[in-house]
């Protein structure tokens, strides 16, 4: 028989590490953010199709905000240096310097005619060659140092900028509406039919994040101690930017360049777990991410009414978060 004690001790409670706890709080956090997207200013009778039409816009907004989340912290990993993000690598200004060749080519009605499928396509493609050739180039028999591979991203960006701004003033004024408008981010104009190609690709990462999760924190050490340690260094890298290239041409081709935003999540992501493995802080990264555009974007469509860019809001947090960090490390 059981003695009295026994029987009258508590259960065993379940102790949530200080982590985990978080991750709890930043799900609870998006799954509001998500809810308040969804519902807020539904009028009645109009539940089903409101539920349908934003639901695909949420789809859009929660790849982008994984794409761009990952992006930054798997450049963070590879270049260690959690100041730079792949925008440095000249990926926003290759995508307007696309928008505005089309423009000038074909003409603003011409290119708003274009199949959005081709259109997605080809500057998928571009980006993606463009990342996988700089990276190629790194690995050549005389170009080995990844400081070097950033300096020539930084140059082909300041050069894809100057072509972009050179064709913008040979372009007709009313056509210039349309490059305009490609300079900043179109959160709430997301192309549900791009959705299943872009969540196909993106897919394509999520097993090999999972596979090589912990060769990511081995990636983290440094080159040196990386290979000291037995990691396969040339191939990770390879993978670590293929990635980085798909998720950025991925989110970017889809609602636009967004320059700081991976920047400003994943350092509050750093913030809030402190000396965190690569799997846990990409969570919270990802979470973080989904809570500033959705419910971001819930604001300003249900609750100011479309008055405003968010992705001005967003860059200018970013940026602000950027140059804090440029002092911090002076300061060091």
């Amino acid at each position: 028989m059981p003695s009295e004690t026994s029987l009258s001790s508590p259960l065993p409670r379940l102790r949530l590490s200080g982590e985990s706890r978080t991750l709890l709080i930043l799900a609870a956090l998006a799954l509001l953010a998500i809810l308040l997207f969804l519902t807020l200013g539904v009028p009645r009778g109009a539940w089903e199709f409101a539920l349908s039409f934003r639901a695909g816009k949420l789809a859009g907004l929660i790849l982008v905000a994984f794409a761009i989340a990952c992006a930054t912290q798997l450049f963070h990993v590879a270049t260690r240096n959690r100041i730079l993000t792949p925008a440095i690598m000249g990926f926003d200004a290759l995508y307007l310097m696309i928008q505005t060749s089309l423009v000038y080519v074909l003409g603003a009605m011409a290119t708003l005619d274009l199949d959005p499928m081709v259109k997605y396509g080809v500057e998928v493609i571009v980006m993606m060659g463009f990342s996988t050739g700089l990276f190629l180039w790194l690995f050549a028999a005389k170009a080995r140092d990844l400081h070097l591979l950033v300096l020539v991203g930084i140059i082909f960006g300041t050069l894809f900028r100057s072509l972009s701004g050179f064709i913008s003033r040979m372009i007709d004024p009313n056509d210039f509406v349309v490059v305009q408008g490609a300079m900043f981010a179109r959160f709430n104009a997301v192309e549900i039919d791009l959705l299943t190609v872009a969540a196909g690709l993106t897919a394509l990462t999520l097993p090999l994040l999972w596979h090589m999760r912990h060769q990511f924190d081995v990636l983290a050490l440094g080159r040196d101690v990386a290979i000291g340690l037995g990691l396969r260094y040339r191939p990770v890298m390879f993978v670590t930017f293929a990635m980085i290239g798909l998720l950025v041409s991925v989110s970017t081709a889809l609602v636009g360049p967004v320059t700081f935003f991976g920047l400003l999540v994943t350092h509050l992501a750093y913030h809030l777990l402190p000396g965190a493995r690569f799997a846990p802080t990409l969570a919270a990264g990802t979470l973080i991410a989904i809570v500033t555009l959705v419910g971001g974007q819930a604001i300003y469509e249900h609750v100011l009414g479309l008055q405003g860019t968010l992705s001005v809001i967003i860059d200018t947090l970013g940026g602000i978060t950027f140059l804090y960090l440029l002092l911090k490390g002076a300061r060091r």
